[in-house]
């Protein structure tokens, strides 16, 4: 096979070859060797020492600030490492390791990850090219790191290419869950989603949605910005401001912007939650220029530095407010504190780190803790070339054990444990004593499937490479005068939810609340959310909810409607109210006003018919068609007011078609009937003949009433079968349901009384004609004025009905059949009345012929007559002077409308004694 190798040269130049890179073992760091080699990667220094510059040369600079919180991360893979190999996990085989330290730069770990592809066994530390790696044995089987997810990412496409697994305890950018892009990669700590989820809740429930956020300017920090900015969306959380800050301190503009960002947190005077997504040595920076400023705000940290010792023991940092950050959920770790205790006695001559830290300790052994930190990190590797070989050795595992940062001791021990478990399952029926036994992308397979025991709790990754475990809650508070970091609650990114472990905690989480950091002030029940002209939706206006919605919850984007129409809501209203029922009450003033009407006309008409039954064979009740008519007229109001009745109370069906029907077949009844009357008085008392012909082929008292009303009957029946009037509902006020009777068809309703309308007008044209009779026979002259009541009070009534809404629209055709009614009964029957009470002396049989006599005699000589003729007997309906018995026939033996008799020359008036005797001649034979 042909191949292509690389050699790796050591590229660090330095002129002591305890801390300078002479040959490429050198590169390591801490190194131990076993049957199956770990390696580590660790940003055990902050930075790198870079020129002023851009390099020149391809050479490897040293690094500086030594990380004591990652110094401990690589002692706990040692610790890890040995425990394994004293134990019985994997039997008769040993772990060995290579730690590398990236000093947090991508190149540096580039490099380190270059030496892991190199071919076991290989002198000369070659990578071979090829097209198959499946039988390729590379120096280490697994890798542990790195520190930082942005040295993750360029180090695990590097190894993807012999499939070498990758397990990271502290990277947790969440794009490192993608396996197409990172098929070798695994981490034991959750994803960056979920911390921003968790952070998102936090902002959420403490009613917080106007924050600003500062993240390093690198792939985990612009990572972590995205992540976050998608959850705070989802959770309505605007970002006001974003600053991102250089990754690497040595930039020239890494001060600057420091101050910027100060800046923008000052003058953000309504922003009061700053969420950090950076590096320990950033917040230092940024904390130490905010205590200079005064700031004071709720800082939510990032798992990178929410257990941070040396950012908590920065002198004023009470000074800062609250900080309240999320970290990784810790196992038991009491082992490797004990292991910590037992450093001095074991040999440091593999492990420069060791070396290294405590040469820094005795360098700075004077100073306080917090100034000893600094102390320990402001030196760079090259400072230590000053210090002489022999200088006295100092020890402080105590300094050691306060910087532990238990969730990230954890997850490399828990690394480490994972990969042994995957050693274990593929080595069980191998000797994995020789290096080609086992591949790393056997391990890797193995390590999809691994399950580790932990306190009784089983854990294993999942199809992304995670490890979905819990995140503390922590709070910073200040106890005897110094910062501690205290666990108040759990965060369960399954459940998404918080736990607490008692009520104490849980007091001091919601004490939280009490500060305010939104772009406006909260909208209460009974408003919603106007956007304003500002790009973002947290800031706003609160207004009112309309009429008929409502809002129960504050800082609610809108208002609901009323689910149902039978319910509403005034302005501003928390809730909805259901709507009052109304309808024309027994008890209201305005029906029981109208009530009284009605009785009162039913008290009339039984009054009326008690004075006519009582003068019954007078000329004045004769003149009125008789007792029956009489009688048929006075049922049919009387049924017009009771009608009355059924537009009163709750509406129901049988109200509905019943009222209608009922006033219009009464109403049709007795037009009908005063309709027979006109025509019987107007064919008395006139003396045009060709008038008398048609009056007398008409009158048909009979059917011409029942053929009248029946057509009536046949409208209303139409109108019940086919569109019936019924109950509805009507949501036209805003506060109330008005029930009320639907007529079916307005056209049927129209048609009816229509129909009434024209049998008015015809009776009405007829009682016109008759306007001029004698005073006893005045009677055509108050049907005229009935008639007209009746037609002022139906054309008023049609745009009152039609404007008119509400409980009392009933009451408006109460009103107008109440005119209607009482006009058509006082005019027919009061007048008649008042002569039978008042001048009982013109109720005679005598005084009514002389009335008659006088009249014809006056109107003789001013009608035309063509043809007069009196004749007592008739084949047809027979016409009687009103009140005085039979007339004249009307119709010839022939049968056709002729009066036979005295005829006139065309065109001739009858002289004053010819009238004189027709008028005899009727009087006589009547």
């Amino acid at each position: 096979m042909a191949f292509v190798s690389f050699l790796i040269p050591c590229l660090v130049v330095s002129t002591d070859t305890a801390l300078s890179c002479q040959s490429p073992a050198d590169f390591v760091g801490a190194s131990s060797p076993g049957d199956i080699v770990i390696g580590g990667l660790f940003a055990v220094h902050g930075q790198m020492l870079r020129p002023e510059e851009y390099p020149i040369k391809p050479v490897i600079q040293n690094c500086a600030g030594f990380e004591i919180q990652i110094f401990l991360q690589t002692l706990a893979m040692i610790h890890a490492i040995e425990a394994i190999n004293n134990s019985t996990l994997l039997p008769e085989l040993t772990l060995g390791y290579e730690i590398y330290d990236t000093c947090a730069d991508v190149t540096k770990a580039m490099a380190s990850a270059l030496r892991f592809l190199a071919k076991s066994n290989s002198s000369e530390d070659v990578v071979e090219f090829r097209c198959n790696y499946t039988d390729y044995v590379p120096r280490i089987k697994a890798v542990t790191g790195a520190s930082y997810s942005e040295v993750s990412m360029a180090v695990s496409r590097l190894l993807a290419l012999q499939l070498i697994p990758q397990v990271s305890p502290a990277s947790s950018a969440e794009i490192l869950s993608d396996k197409i892009r990172f098929p070798s990669f695994f981490r034991t700590i959750p994803s960056d989603f979920h911390q921003t989820r968790a952070m998102t809740r936090l902002i959420s429930e403490s009613g917080w949605d106007w924050i600003g956020v500062i993240a390093t300017d690198d792939d985990n920090g612009r990572f972590a910005l995205e992540s976050f900015g998608v959850q705070a969306m989802a959770n309505n959380v605007c970002i006001a401001f974003k600053e991102l800050l250089p990754a690497y301190l040595s930039d020239n503009t890494f001060h600057t912007k420091v101050d910027r960002a100060i800046e923008k947190i000052v003058n953000e005077t309504k922003v009061n939650v700053i969420v950090v997504f950076m590096r320990q040595i950033h917040v230092l920076k940024l904390f130490k220029k905010a205590i200079e400023r005064n700031v004071n705000k709720i800082w939510i940290a990032s798992d990178n530095w929410a257990e941070a010792v040396k950012i908590s023991t920065i002198p004023n940092i009470r000074q800062l407010g609250t900080i309240v950050g999320f970290g990784f959920k810790s196992g038991d770790i009491s082992a490797f504190q004990g292991f910590l205790s037992s450093l001095p006695e074991k040999p440091i001559g593999n492990n420069k780190f060791l070396r290294e830290y405590i040469t820094l300790l005795s360098l700075c052994a004077h100073l306080d803790d917090h100034d000893l930190q600094m102390c320990i990190s402001d030196q760079s590797q090259d400072d230590l070339l000053e210090i002489a070989e022999d200088e006295h050795q100092t020890w402080r595992d105590d300094f050691l054990k306060a910087n532990i940062e238990p969730g990230f001791i954890y997850s490399t021990e828990l690394a480490v444990y994972a990969i042994a478990r995957a050693v274990r399952g593929r080595c069980q029926d191998r000797n994995c004593r020789d290096p080609s036994a086992v591949a790393p992308w056997e391990l890797l397979e193995e390590l999809k499937n691994v399950t580790i025991i932990d306190n009784g709790k089983e854990i294993r990754f999942d199809s992304n490479g995670d490890i979905s475990t819990r995140y503390n809650v922590l709070l910073w508070k200040e106890i005897d005068g110094r910062m501690e970091i205290t666990t108040v609650a759990e965060y369960d990114p399954e459940k998404c939810h918080f736990i607490f472990e008692d009520e104490e905690k849980k007091k001091e989480f919601l004490d939280l609340k009490k500060v305010q950091s939104t772009c406006s002030q909260h909208c209460r029940p009974g408003q919603m959310k106007k956007v304003t002209e500002s790009p973002h939706t947290c800031c706003y206006e609160c207004v009112y909810c309309p009429e008929n919605h409502y809002s129960n919850q504050t800082d609610m984007d809108y208002c609901y409607r009323c689910s149902n129409k039978s319910y509403w809501a005034p302005i501003n209203s928390t809730t909805c109210y259901r709507k009052a029922i109304l309808f024309l009450t027994w008890t209201d003033w305005f029906a029981v006003f109208l009530l009284l009407l009605s009785a009162f006309g039913v008290v009339l008409v039984v009054s009326v018919s008690v004075i006519f039954t009582k003068n019954l064979h007078t000329p004045v009740v004769k003149a009125s068609g008789g007792l029956t008519v009489c009688y048929i007229i006075l049922f049919s109001h009387f049924l017009i007011f009771l009608s009355t009745v059924f537009f009163i109370a709750e509406p129901t069906e049988l109200k509905c078609k019943t009222r209608q029907a009922l006033f219009g077949i009464s109403f049709a009844l007795c037009v009908s009937c005063i309709l027979i009357k006109s025509l019987k008085i107007l064919l008395a008392f006139s003396f045009d003949p060709k008038l008398q012909n048609f009056l007398k082929c008409m009158y048909k008292p009979v059917p011409t009433v029942v053929t009248c009303t029946g057509v009536q009957v046949i409208i209303c029946t139409f109108w019940l079968t086919f569109r019936a009037p019924f109950v509805e509902q009507n949501f036209s006020m805003p506060r109330v349901i008005i029930l009320q009777c639907n007529e079916g068809s307005i056209v049927a309703f129209g048609i009816m009384l229509s129909y009434i309308a024209a049998l008015a007008f015809v009776c009405f044209i007829f009682a016109f004609k008759g306007r001029k009779l004698p005073e006893n026979y005045n009677e055509a002259k108050f049907i005229t004025f009935g008639m007209l009541i009746y037609f002022i009070a139906w054309i008023v009534f049609i745009p009152v009905y039609a404007t008119t809404f509400g409980k009392y629209l009933p009451a408006v055709e109460i009103i107008v059949v109440l005119i209607s009614n009482y006009g058509i009964l006082c005019c027919t029957f009061l007048p008649k009345c008042y002569i039978i009470i008042y001048k009982q002396e013109t109720n005679t049989k005598s005084a009514f012929l002389k009335m008659i006599y006088t009249y014809s005699t006056k109107s003789a000589s001013s009608v035309t007559v063509s043809q007069v003729s009196l004749d007592s007997k008739s084949s047809t309906s027979p016409a009687t002077v009103p009140g005085l018995g039979k007339s004249e026939n009307s119709v010839n033996g022939k049968g056709h409308c002729q009066v036979p008799g005295q005829r006139l020359a065309k065109g001739k008036v009858p002289s004053k004694n010819t009238a004189k005797t027709v008028v005899r001649k009727r009087l006589s034979s009547i």
